[in-house]
């Protein structure tokens, strides 16, 4: 019971300061940091897909390495693919799980267990929330449901920031427009 109610304080405290701000960095960081903190965890990670290149780039990290961040391309094809299109999964051991796409790094990095969860947006996934841990964990469904709830939040953050900045770019253009200048060459 104490541990949901630390999630929930953290879910709390997450989404109070994701609506204080629009600016999708500080969204992320607000997350990871949140996640990481509230699972005691080694490290959190959010990953979004490059569309034209099928790989994941990292929005934001906390707790693991630059060299770990910098080991390679990241495929949402081959690194735990199976999070885009089922929904949460959880790995037990990295060591020997043919879905890591760097075991070597992983292992190197001191990660024993990884837990991924998709971040969907409008019925479409934008990318994966990750949860690395130092030691084999087995995840509970109270670590996933909050994992998810937090991605959730997370999507629908980051869509609005998206927006916002589409409409601020938007109302830009039809200031331009209305400019005497503009209009005397039209």
């Amino acid at each position: 019971m104490k541990k949901q109610l630390v999630n929930y304080d953290t879910l709390t405290r997450i989404t109070a300061a994701i609506s204080a701000t629009r600016e999708p960095d500080e969204i992320v960081l607000m997350t990871v940091e949140g996640v990481k903190t509230a699972l005691d965890v080694k490290g959190c990670t959010v990953f979004l897909i490059n569309r034209q290149t099928d790989e994941l780039e990292i929005a934001g990290s906390y707790g693991l390495s630059q060299e770990y961040l910098d080991k390679g391309p990241i495929s949402a094809l081959q690194s735990i693919a199976a999070t885009f299109k089922d929904g949460p999964v959880a790995i037990y051991d990295v060591a020997d799980d043919p879905r890591i796409q760097y075991p070597g790094a992983a292992i190197k990095e001191g990660i024993a267990s990884i837990l991924s969860v998709p971040i969907n947006v409008h019925n479409r996934v934008i990318g994966a929330l990750r949860v690395y841990t130092a030691e084999p964990w087995e995840f509970t469904l109270v670590d996933v449901n909050f994992v998810q709830a937090v991605a959730q939040i997370t999507g629908m953050a980051i869509d609005l920031c998206r927006l916002n900045k589409g409409y601020k770019s938007s109302i830009e253009v039809l200031k331009t427009m209305r400019d005497p200048k503009y209009l005397k060459a039209v």
